[in-house]
């Protein structure tokens, strides 16, 4: 009995050592001093586990791939040459944004703004006028495709590349500020109107001041904080991908190491899926449906009745056919895609010419700054929606930096004074400053545009019931989630979909 006890005491003793052990206060490995003590001034090293997963999200891990055609250019246009590249890590939605998602922000913008500023939520509306035609009755699809709830799992079409971008800047400050509800550090305020309204970098930098329930304990003063950005807490701006993201999103060529013990795996694909086909492939038995929703030839947009192949004439839910190796679903057809990237025919040319741009390469850099005040240095009072606002860098102080010389730099080698490259738009071209690639072919088109590798443009303010987007987000920090908990905190279980393709 007694050496029971003593061997209990023992190990209670070994518990609390070990427990006081990880209390222990982290020191400076460089000056010494003690992290997150007031003692020692209060330098605060965050307790950081890794960047979590917002709504909807998937990682996608980064790596080297080949981008441009992978098959035959049978427009001949020569416009996306391959070429090796690497893209970093990042985020994309598993899904295209559906209608329900885009009215949700109507809804919003016209809570906030639609009593002052009605000119913000008109400017937000779709074009639903997209799927009328001359000689085609498709005048339904023009009151019903984005209103009822029948199409709320759909894509959203009719909205420019522009509109695209300011969704993306609202679902960022949603998914933030929800961020700090959910940790107990603001309260909700369902009642914001006009510039009173939660801007995730007004909230950094102090220019928004949120019904506070319990801020971040401040361990220099003892007392409390709003949320900064060392933090962690919270995410990166939802963004339209760039092309090259998109490309290597959709080709999901993570699929082919996992048959493979080592790098040597094959990284040229065709399609989002391995083969040459478009079917389903079945061993023993007669040919699959087809994996993706587009036009199979003229007039045949989803099969005969009895035994449609991709089970949709127009647009269909956003969860329709496979996902990729990713776990993305339509990178191939259902609809085009916005991506961030200025339309060049010589993209591909000019990067590949250049040893610096084949890491994260992109065509649209405008490089702004905050406009601060000159006597605090502190960025200036936000504009009436409540965001920051950005000015052109100053050219005279740029033009010294070895890495860039101008703000605007998208016209690099194609287009600019110094290339002498001329586009005379609406007389020789289309193409402009204005001109945004789209990805991925959709329910109209034929089996070549769902090549990743395909490219074609779109005037930023225009729109098309064939174009829809879907967003992305920068992975902060190393390219995987191992050793981090990379775990969705919004996502609720979803009963998966047991899907027959017989």
């Amino acid at each position: 009995m007694k050496k029971t006890l003593i061997h209990g005491f023992s190990l209670l003793l070994l518990v609390l050592l070990a427990a006081s052990c990880g209390k222990k206060t982290e020191k400076s490995a460089t000056t010494g001093w003690k992290y997150n003590d007031q003692k020692w001034g209060g330098f605060e090293k965050t307790d950081y586990e890794g960047q979590a997963t917002g709504p909807n999200l998937v990682l996608v891990e980064g790596g080297t791939y080949t981008m441009g055609l992978t098959d035959q250019d049978v427009t001949f246009e020569w416009n996306n040459m391959a070429r090796r590249v690497t893209v970093s890590s990042f985020y994309m939605d598993e899904t295209e944004v559906r209608n329900i998602d885009y009215r949700e922000y109507l809804y919003w913008v016209d809570r906030v703004f639609g009593e002052t500023y009605p000119e913000v939520w008109k400017r937000a509306l779709p074009d639903t006028l997209v799927w009328r035609e001359e000689l085609a009755y498709n005048e339904p699809l023009v009151e019903t495709y984005f209103r009822a709830p029948d199409y709320d799992e759909y894509p959203v079409v009719g909205v420019s590349w522009n509109q695209a971008n300011e969704f993306s800047k609202w679902r960022t400050d949603r998914v933030n500020e929800m961020i700090l509800i959910r940790r107990g550090i603001i309260d909700p305020t369902p009642d914001q109107k006009n510039e009173n309204n939660f801007n995730t970098e007004a909230y950094l930098v102090g220019q928004y001041e949120p019904s506070a329930r319990k801020n971040i304990k401040d361990i220099r003063t003892g007392g409390e904080r709003r949320v900064r950005l060392e933090d962690g807490i919270l995410l990166p701006a939802y963004r339209l991908p760039t092309e090259a993201e998109w490309e290597y999103a959709a080709l999901s060529l993570v699929g082919n190491q996992a048959t493979s013990k080592d790098e040597l795996i094959s990284d040229r694909r065709i399609y989002p899926w391995d083969g040459n086909t478009t079917r389903y492939q079945k061993r023993n038995k007669y040919q699959g449906k087809m994996l993706a929703n587009f036009k199979r030839s003229g007039g045949d947009y989803g099969g005969m009745a009895g035994a449609l192949n991709d089970r949709a004439f127009t647009p269909g839910p956003v969860r329709s056919n496979w996902p990729n190796d990713y776990g993305l679903y339509n990178m191939a057809g259902n609809v085009n895609e916005w991506t961030a990237d200025l339309y060049r025919p010589m993209t591909s040319a000019d990067l590949a010419d250049n040893e610096n741009q084949d890491l994260n390469s992109f065509r649209g850099n405008i490089f702004t700054t905050k406009k601060l005040d000159p006597e605090t240095g502190a960025p200036v009072t936000k504009d009436s929606l409540g965001r920051l606002t950005y000015e052109l860098m100053d050219t005279t102080t740029t033009a010294l930096r070895d890495n860039y010389k101008r703000p605007e730099v998208y016209n690099y080698l194609d287009g600019d004074k110094e290339s002498l490259v001329e586009y005379r738009y609406g007389v020789s071209t289309l193409i402009n400053d204005q001109a945004r690639v789209i990805k991925g072919g959709s329910w109209a088109d034929r089996a070549f545009w769902l090549s990743p590798g395909t490219r074609r443009y779109l005037d930023e303010s225009k729109s098309s019931r064939t174009v829809g987007f879907r967003c992305a987000m920068t992975r902060k920090g190393g390219p995987t989630g191992n050793g981090e908990p990379d775990g969705n905190m919004f996502k609720t279980k979803r009963k998966k979909e047991k899907r027959r393709y017989d």
